[in-house]
């Protein structure tokens, strides 16, 4: 039986998060951007990171809201809670499109500011096709190193993922890493992972003279990172901590045909139909992917 400790929305550090909190209007608010390191470095490592972009309230809502969706039971087709399961990743399984079903995942996934970085990333409007939450509780397996676009199959370009850190998040209780520079490579096709540390079945090692560096983050920073990018993580080893994020990705205007898995829209919230990817992708995995990312 799993026993965890209580997280509430009280939990998470204050400090240096809220510079760019959504109390404006939508005529008066201000453009957000990624500095000029950061943008640099998207370019050349495929991955950046905006710090603060959320305030803690808002980070506190986000928590709250997926604690108490965790807390009501299951939602067929998005999540299904095992209570007391030996493993914890049952017992906190992490939340699939969200969107579709809570009003606050939406606000959330077509947040203006989310949309302008995002368009100065893709360099054209963005469409948003995903939301995931992970709640990775003290003990949790870790998910192994990857490839999104793999799964996403976006056609023509690739994904853009904005990662929301919801709590304090480091390499102890199971923080992102990422291979700097593999976003310009080629899909690797993956090994099998080791089940005793990942949860997820696919693994890509990185490339030789290359390896994954941890991305620290405090609640309220946002990851963005290239759907190329190779990225994984560790288990929660923590005991008391969990390691919880509001996950999204989006596709570029341009995009033509995506995973038949995701249903993109607007940053308005409008569907737009795009064609369904088909075949076995670049490594001739059409059986193995089976569901959302």
């Amino acid at each position: 039986m799993s026993t965890l400790p209580p997280q509430t929305g009280t939990s998470a550090p204050p400090a240096d998060i809220g510079r760019a909190g959504s109390g404006q209007t939508p005529a008066s608010r201000r453009q957000h951007r990624l500095d000029d390191t950061e943008r640099r470095r998207f370019d050349e490592e495929g991955f950046a990171v905006a710090r603060g972009l959320f305030s803690a309230e808002e980070v506190a809502e986000l928590r709250d809201e997926f604690m108490a969706m965790h807390a009501a039971g299951p939602i067929p087709g998005h999540f299904e809670p095992v209570p007391d399961a030996e493993d914890v990743l049952r017992a906190y399984p992490r939340i699939m499109h969200p969107h579709q079903v809570n009003g606050v995942a939406l606000r959330y996934l077509l947040d203006p500011r989310i949309r302008d970085v995002l368009t100065d990333l893709f360099g054209e409007e963005p469409l948003a096709a995903q939301s995931m939450f992970y709640f990775k509780p003290p003990g949790a397996r870790g998910q192994a190193l990857h490839q999104d676009n793999f799964y996403l199959r976006v056609e023509p370009g690739t994904c853009i993922a904005a990662w929301l850190a919801c709590d304090v998040i480091d390499r102890a209780n199971g923080g992102l890493e990422v291979v700097p520079g593999t976003h310009r490579m080629d899909f690797f096709c993956p090994e099998e992972a080791d089940p005793s540390v990942s949860f997820t079945r696919e693994y890509v090692p990185p490339p030789p003279g290359l390896r994954p560096v941890p991305v620290d983050m405090r609640p309220g920073d946002v990851l963005f990172f290239n759907g190329s990018l190779v990225h994984g993580s560790g288990p929660n080893t923590t005991t008391d901590r969990f390691r919880r994020s509001f996950i999204c990705h989006y596709v570029g205007r341009s995009a033509e045909r995506i995973a038949r898995f995701y249903q993109t829209l607007t940053m308005d919230g409008e569907p737009v139909v795009l064609e369904e990817s088909v075949g076995g992708g670049p490594c001739g995995t059409e059986d193995v992917i089976t569901g959302p990312h």
